[in-house]
């Protein structure tokens, strides 16, 4: 595959600098964040994810596969290593790797009222 044709399904490196888990929920919907990975490639997505934050060390290398010609939607909630997990109520970013080109939409419902609001935007591709 050339790497032309390959960014046409893709891109390696995407950036999220604006993610937040709202810190509670209003009503039967619960608020959260989602990074959606599309892998349009036969070859499985191997992604590593970076989470940074305003004042402190970011949590690096965290683990996530995509397999071939599949979409996974991936909580932030559910990110950890060992034993870290991103704190709600606060602001971050994000920052995914991956071993083949992939596309990444970041979404957030925010329940915290009773009009729900939700937001979704395609990352910044490197």
């Amino acid at each position: 595959m050339t790497e032309e044709s390959s960014h046409a399904k893709g891109r390696t490196a995407w950036y999220i600098p604006d993610a937040y888990i709202p810190p509670h929920s209003s009503g039967e919907l619960e608020s959260h964040e989602s990074i959606c990975v599309l892998n349009c490639l036969t070859e499985d997505a191997e992604i590593r994810v970076t989470i940074y934050f305003e004042d402190r060390e970011p949590i690096e290398d965290i683990q996530a596969t995509v397999p071939g010609r599949r979409t996974r939607h991936i909580r932030t909630s559910s990110l950890s290593k060992n034993g870290e997990t991103i704190p709600v109520g606060v602001p971050y970013a994000i920052s995914l790797e991956s071993s083949v080109p992939i596309i990444v939409q970041y979404s957030r419902l925010d329940a915290t009222q009773p009009a729900n609001a939700l937001m979704t935007a395609i990352g910044y591709f490197g």
